[in-house]
């Protein structure tokens, strides 16, 4: 079986490093991803990612990475399933960052 996804894209907004109760660091970082091809009006659109970092990964790219940079995601997939209190369920996925890379500086 294999669960991997690939992003390289600009960086929307720096989180902020959280400690999990046993210490652990955690992250959410949103990432900007150009669609591959243009919209009516000539322009290229783009697509907003949630990521979550963990431990090293969320220290490291808050330490080196700025809103604007460049950067490469690779990671994986989480299935996550909500029910509501009117029995509707609800499924979305988030991005669980494995590797990444700082492929420019700050590029606003």
């Amino acid at each position: 079986m294999l669960n991997q996804c690939v992003l390289v894209g600009k960086v929307k907004e720096l989180p902020v490093v959280k400690k999990t109760p046993n210490g652990t660091s955690t992250a959410t970082l949103l990432l900007d991803v150009e669609r591959g091809f243009r919209n009516s009006n000539g322009e290229y659109e783009y697509d907003t990612f949630s990521i979550t970092l963990w431990r090293g990964i969320a220290e490291d790219t808050i330490a080196f990475a700025s809103v604007g940079a460049i950067i490469g995601v690779r990671g994986r997939l989480q299935a996550n399933v909500h029910n509501a209190n009117n029995e509707v369920t609800y499924y979305n996925a988030e991005i669980i960052a494995e590797k990444v890379s700082f492929l420019s500086k700050n590029q606003n």
